[in-house]
């Protein structure tokens, strides 16, 4: 299990390294995603079926994460590794946090809206965030300082835009259904949506990658694991965005996950989530307990 530490200090030389590392791996292991992505004949496991829930795995997840453990054990083999499929192994200071593919769902259904995600944990906070979505070729990487987007010979910086107004802001969320497993919660993610110009439903990791970008303002999540948001934060933050939990706090235990392209934004969000907030450790999966309440 991932916990808080003392931060291992880390040079810029040694951040550009990892970064680069990071979206290294990350191509490699969406190249292999691919080979499965839109096939008739993709086998889904589901990893909770003997608690009655649904949790998808594909063998392109399990291959994925492989791949990117292979490579940091060879290059990095003092580091720790955290995935959501082949599970946690100690190192000394400092780990790598992976999700093979952020959206398996979306990536079952032949959707877009997945990517693969790496991350380097000091201890303290995620530093380090590669995104990767193969099947569009588009990489974003973040150091919390600066984030940048790369496709084919393509490349440039990305920043969050200027809202600092609710009634101007464009709201993303991945599934409110299942995602706000309590009452509380969905209230709260209810008086948001309901001021916002816009909301727009599903998106996964992808939702965080086009904020970083400039092109919404708001993502409201819950429910979510640290492998699910690490590689996220630096990329937001190294945009110029905010994302905290619902009270405030740093983002990479996963919990209750608010980003926010305008700071001024994010203190008003965070006022109106404050009575859902629960920075405890992310919640159980399981059926939502809204009263089956359409949202």
């Amino acid at each position: 299990m991932l916990k808080r530490g003392q931060a291992q200090p880390l040079g810029a030389k040694a951040l550009r390294e990892y970064r680069d590392f990071a979206g290294e791996v990350a191509r490699e292991a969406g190249a292999a995603t691919l080979a499965y992505f839109r096939s008739h004949d993709t086998q889904v496991d589901n990893k909770q079926v003997e608690t009655g829930g649904y949790d998808p795995v594909t063998l392109a997840d399990r291959e994925a994460e492989s791949i990117i453990r292979a490579r940091i054990e060879k290059v990095y083999p003092d580091h720790g590794i955290l995935g959501e499929e082949h599970g946690h192994e100690d190192g000394q200071g400092l780990t790598w946090v992976i999700d093979p593919i952020d959206g398996t769902r979306s990536f079952i259904a032949g959707l877009l809206h997945w990517g693969v995600l790496v991350a380097l944990f000091d201890g303290e906070r995620a530093r380090i965030g590669a995104a990767y979505q193969p099947f569009t070729e588009e990489l974003f990487l973040g150091n919390g300082n600066e984030a940048s987007w790369q496709r084919g010979g393509q490349q440039r910086r990305i920043a969050t835009r200027r809202c600092p107004s609710l009634t101007d802001a464009l709201l993303c969320t991945t599934d409110p259904t299942t995602m706000f497993k309590t009452r509380p919660e969905l209230d709260a993610f209810r008086r948001v949506r309901a001021v916002t110009r816009l909301d727009r439903l599903g998106g996964d990791c992808y939702n965080y990658c086009v904020l970083a970008m400039g092109l919404v303002d708001l993502v409201i999540e819950a429910c979510i694991k640290p492998y699910d948001i690490q590689a996220l934060i630096p990329i937001i933050e190294g945009a110029g965005g905010v994302i905290t939990t619902w009270s405030g706090n740093e983002a990479s235990m996963g919990g209750q996950i608010v980003a926010s392209g305008d700071p001024r934004l994010h203190e008003l969000v965070l006022k109106i989530l404050a009575p859902a907030a629960d920075d405890g450790a992310p919640a159980a999966d399981g059926p939502p307990a809204a009263d089956g309440v359409p949202v």
